[in-house]
């Protein structure tokens, strides 16, 4: 069997698979959220790792350690934490990728004019999604000299290895800001653009590769989240594309190499999307800040419903969102409008509005970002789609009827751990991929006037949130 360790923003899970790619066994458990300052977001390193290690020791006393043949890890992106390295105790909170306290510091970036470099180096922007502030911010507060960073896959193989093994895969370092997509290294300008040391930062191995081992098994895959499920759903072709739905929306399509700078969709990432055999693949990426996390604001923040799985029903009580649109930036809004100081908007209400209206908004808003990061990529044929909010029936015809193109739900669910998986199994040499297979397909069933009238209204509501 091959372990998957898949440490999510709100939770950690580990799965086994066998060699069939069917999971087996699986185990989760929530992790707190701190909210220190409006707009800070953080996590306790060492509570992502107790909770991780319940669920690794669960499933393990499930399928027993003598099955389990590779482990591979999929991880929340851009997470930074900081620890020392000679005691491996933890120097902060975790800064969490949706953090908005570095926005002052790329403003201060960007009025510098470094911008367009780092965009040519890295195919990001200057953004406080990205790690490279974080690290920046933390490496000013924290005695440097003995601290290493490294985003949340790093700190977990630290800890699965003993301290042993302190390395990260590309499809995380090029989520950084510190990593030069031309030369797949730490790029010397950007670390001294931000402060960073070269000597605080992992190893950059393939993410096919060993890369140590816990209990004396073998870690033989690392990728971040998104990559991971681009992997899981097969899209290895270029022009292939899936979207995750989980706290956010993560929009991947796999590309050819980086195309020439001019030539970057304006708003849209360049990202690797994992190396292996000595071969890297890239992939574009627009990322949604909050898609999940607004269902979650109706049940925890509002009251107006007891579990997510409430919105399908609600949603189809009414025969549409009463003109109510319901912009959730929360943290700003990302691509491909990349304003950190955007902020969310609910409008069209009336007398008449119901909690159904609201949520029936909220679900459409979920669709209608993915729909701007669709436009602005050019996606056309067939959207894979996975994650939770993947499962609600109501939400992907929404997501169809507003693309106009079919919408693709897989038979395996679990596509992110279920990638890195598959990763490493193939570098362990147990196990190949599966033929990729449809649960639903969903066909576009809005009339273009409809749909274009829908588009305009959202479209409208955004200036205002901008």
């Amino acid at each position: 069997m091959i372990l998957a360790i898949d440490s999510g923003t709100t939770s950690c899970r580990t799965l086994a698979f066998d060699a069939s790619g069917r999971c087996v066994a699986l185990a989760q458990q929530e992790f707190p959220q701190y909210y220190p300052q409006p707009g800070w977001v953080e996590h306790d390193p060492e509570e992502i790792w107790r909770a991780q290690k319940a669920t690794l020791d669960a499933v393990v006393a499930q399928v027993g350690k003598q099955n389990i043949q590779a482990i591979g890890i999929t991880n929340q992106r851009e997470t930074v934490v900081a620890w020392d390295k000679h005691t491996g105790e933890p120097l902060a909170n975790a800064i969490v990728w949706q953090c908005r306290r570095t926005t002052e510091l790329c403003h201060q970036l960007k009025d510098a004019g470094h911008e367009p470099g780092v965009r040519a180096k890295t195919g990001l922007l200057l953004d406080p999604y990205f790690s490279g502030t974080k690290i920046q911010w933390l490496s000013e507060r924290v005695e440097t000299k003995d601290a290493y960073f490294g985003t949340v896959d790093t700190w977990l193989l630290w800890k699965l290895t003993g301290g042993q093994s302190y390395a990260t895969d590309p499809s995380n370092a090029s989520r950084t800001l510190l990593y030069n997509l031309q030369t797949n290294n730490w790029d010397d300008e950007l670390l001294a653009l931000f402060g960073v040391a070269r000597a605080s930062l992992p190893t950059i191995q393939p993410s096919g590769s060993v890369f140590g081992h816990w209990e004396g098994i073998p870690i033989c895959g690392i990728l971040g989240d998104q990559q991971a499920a681009l992997y899981g759903q097969q899209c290895i072709t270029p022009g292939m594309a899936k979207c995750t739905y989980g706290t956010g929306c993560f929009l991947l399509k796999t590309e050819n190499p980086p195309t020439e700078r001019d030539q970057w969709v304006p708003g849209i990432l360049q990202t690797v999307a994992w190396e292996k055999n000595g071969e890297l693949t890239y992939a574009s990426e627009g990322a949604v800040f909050i898609a999940g996390a607004a269902v979650q604001w109706l049940r925890d923040g509002l009251g107006l419903i007891a579990t997510a799985a409430e919105t399908e029903a609600l949603a189809r009580s009414v025969p549409d969102s009463g003109g109510v649109v319901f912009v959730p930036a929360f943290t700003g809004l990302g691509a491909p409008y990349w304003n950190p100081e955007a902020r969310g908007l609910i409008c069209g209400l009336t007398r008449g509005t119901t909690k159904a209206h609201l949520v029936y908004a909220t679900l459409e808003a979920i669709a209608q970002q993915n729909a701007d990061l669709l436009e602005a990529m050019s996606l056309a044929g067939i959207l894979r789609v996975d994650g939770g909010a993947s499962r609600n029936d109501f939400l992907m015809q929404l997501q169809a009827d507003l693309l106009g193109i079919p919408v693709e739900r897989p038979a395996q669910t679990e596509t992110t751990a279920f990638g890195v998986a598959v990763l490493a199994g193939q570098t362990a040499g147990i196990f190949d991929i599966a033929p990729w297979r449809a649960e639903r397909v969903f066909e576009p069933a809005l009339s273009q006037d409809e749909r274009a009238h829908r588009r305009e209204s959202w479209r409208r509501a955004v200036a205002r949130a901008l």
